[in-house]
């Protein structure tokens, strides 16, 4: 329809100039009037006419006291002596007029007689160039269909991105640091027989940076980098994804060296055999031409392949044996120090105040990726415009974090006096005891300020990067979750719905501790159940029970002996500082949010962590 318009829209332009055209020929200022033969015998009568032109069948008069033409139509054929004669006009009358006979030629012949017959052709040939070029245009994408529609990055000596540009994931640098100086140097490891890696498999959690270091490698490499995505292979039409691959490989190996890096690979790349989709499954048939193409480099062909999934557990075998995926990179959460360095590396652009300690803020932002603190950043320096500020500072900083964890803040939320004073006991509760159990996280922030769907927040944040835990630093947890559960019915003989996500949260790691990480003392070090993901109208999760009614019995009691647990611990700490929960609550709904330093100042210093 839009090119039906279009082309409408043309031929009326064109048609507009014809007429543009036109005018300009036959528009003259002396006025022109059609009268007939009568007229024309009664001014030469009259003796009113200075000249008579005749051109065809037509006979232009001029008067003479007027500026003006009357322009008569004769018989073809007919000549202007014989229509004058049969009207008897005296001679001496006529011999008066200047006559004169025009012939018909040039433009004025083609406008006249041409013209009116060639343009209705010539706007059809129009309408049809169009019409076949919008359908040969058709014909030249569908027979592309086919083709990759891969992203072709060329190196560029600015603009490349190097390891440089990529803060923390040492060993991941060290592992790629090979496919760099194979790329750069292939005769180094030929002349001894080594072959290196065909394909490179880059895991990690999303928004730790598999793209940007994929890029990375051909930017240390010097050599170009084709970009594309799993799902950008599988199309509704059988056949079209293998032929993409091929296409792909095609141009890979017309570059070569170079590098083909395809992201989310999980899309195409999943087990087969499922019994899903038919047997002309669009998906199978792309992950079948993927291994013939991958097997089918040459040992001297220097392409290498790189891929980023966050699901390796659903990959098909096949990809991920020796000559095809055979290393295995991965690329993990940063910790402190790696948080601090992508924080320095994303404010480069930015106006960051000379007293900004980005320490502080990446000891807040535990367990977030890269991009989640290149997000920080960005909205911190939104925040900072709102309030048209020439630096970001502190504030704004924190507060990016708090709006990224939790959500934004809820201003106009109105909340009655009953409701504040919950969530003021509500989130004291959930500091103490996380503040006076040594295995839990020191708090940093707490506030019953609206954020989000959370009435109010506590805001805690290790000292360090952890990567395991014990039972009681997951009773510690539960603990600190449930207190504010159990204050709120201790003080006010009923609990609310705030505490639902809270309940939530402790159950599932109460249900973990049984059925996945074995702590239960009463069932043994094993594990129950096995998840396994199928695909159909949506991701679903099954459970396959490898255990009897009974023992899922004894779990349901084991779940609810580490709730108890938790319970118990939460209540003990929250009868002895009975004072100090008072206090929190009345600075609580004095300021409405308590930072770390004036949290200190009321609770006093957190009990050290004992050595076992």
């Amino acid at each position: 329809m839009k090119k039906l318009i279009k082309n409408f829209l043309l031929l009326f332009l064109i048609f507009l100039i014809i007429t543009a055209i036109f005018s300009t020929f036959f528009n003259t200022e002396v006025k022109t009037e059609t009268v007939g033969i009568e007229t024309l015998i009664s001014r030469i009568n009259q003796e009113e006419v200075s000249d008579i032109a005749i051109s065809g069948d037509k006979i232009k008069i001029s008067l003479k006291n007027e500026e003006k033409i009357e322009v008569i139509r004769k018989e073809m054929g007919e000549s202007f002596s014989d229509l004058v004669s049969n009207y008897q006009i005296a001679p001496e009358k006529l011999n008066q007029v200047n006559i004169k006979v025009e012939e018909e030629g040039g433009w004025d012949y083609f406008l006249i007689n041409i013209l009116p017959f060639l343009l209705p052709i010539l706007l059809i040939g129009v309408f049809f160039f169009f019409m076949f070029r919008g359908v040969s245009g058709a014909n030249s994408r569908a027979m592309s269909f086919g083709q990759s529609t891969a992203k072709d990055f060329k190196p560029d000596a600015k603009k490349r991105t190097t390891f440089k540009d990529v803060a923390g994931a040492k060993e991941a640098k060290e592992e790629l640091q090979e496919i760099v100086e194979f790329l750069k140097f292939p005769k180094k490891f030929h002349s001894l027989g080594a072959k290196i890696p065909r394909g490179v498999l880059l895991l990690g959690s999303p928004g730790t940076g598999k793209t940007l270091m994929a890029r990375s490698v051909a930017g240390e490499a010097g050599v170009p980098f084709f970009h594309m995505s799993g799902s950008e292979f599988v199309e509704m039409f059988v056949g079209v994804g293998a032929s993409r691959v091929r296409s792909l490989f095609d141009k890979a190996k017309k570059s070569a060296p170079c590098i083909v890096f395809i992201d989310e690979i999980d899309a195409v790349g999943r087990k087969r055999g499922a019994g899903l989709g038919g047997s002309h499954d669009e998906r199978e048939q792309t992950l079948n031409q993927i291994l013939v193409e991958m097997d089918g480099f040459e040992a001297t062909q220097n392409v290498i392949v790189i891929a980023a999934t966050n699901r390796p557990d659903v990959l098909d075998p096949a990809l991920l044996r020796p000559g095809r995926f055979d290393r295995r990179v991965m690329i993990d959460l940063p910790d402190l120090k790696d948080r601090e360095e992508i924080l320095k590396v994303h404010s480069k652009d930015k106006p960051i105040a000379k007293n900004v300690n980005l320490k502080k803020v990446a000891e807040r932002t535990s367990g977030f990726s890269g991009a989640d603190l290149a997000n920080i950043l960005n909205e911190a320096a939104i925040l900072a415009a709102r309030d048209s500020q020439k630096e970001i500072v502190d504030k704004y900083l924190f507060e990016a974090i708090e709006k990224v964890m939790i959500g934004p803040e809820r201003k106009s939320r109105v909340i009655n006096d009953k409701e504040k004073k919950i969530t003021a006991y509500h989130e004291a509760g959930h500091a103490l005891v996380s503040h006076f159990i040594p295995e839990a996280d020191p708090v940093h922030k707490v506030s019953i300020i609206s954020r989000g769907s959370a009435g109010g927040y506590t805001l805690k944040a290790p000292l360090e990067d952890r990567h395991m835990y014990s039972k009681s630093d997951f009773v510690a947890e539960i603990a600190v979750l449930l207190a504010g559960h159990l204050v709120e019915k201790q003080i006010f003989k009923e609990v609310t719905t705030g505490a639902t996500s809270d309940l939530r949260r402790a159950t599932a790691i109460a249900r973990r501790l049984v059925t996945d990480y074995g702590m239960s003392e009463n069932l043994g070090p094993r594990t129950y159940g096995e998840k396994e993901e199928m695909i159909f109208l949506g991701r679903e999760i099954h459970e396959q029970r490898d255990y009897s009614e009974k023992v899922a019995e004894r779990i349901d009691e084991e779940i609810s002996n580490f709730i108890k647990a938790g319970l118990n611990k939460a209540q003990g700490i929250i009868n002895e500082k009975r004072d100090i929960l008072e206090a929190i609550v009345k600075e609580l709904l004095e300021k409405e949010t308590i930072e770390k330093a004036e949290f200190e100042k009321i609770v006093g210093p957190k009990p050290p962590l004992e050595e076992k």
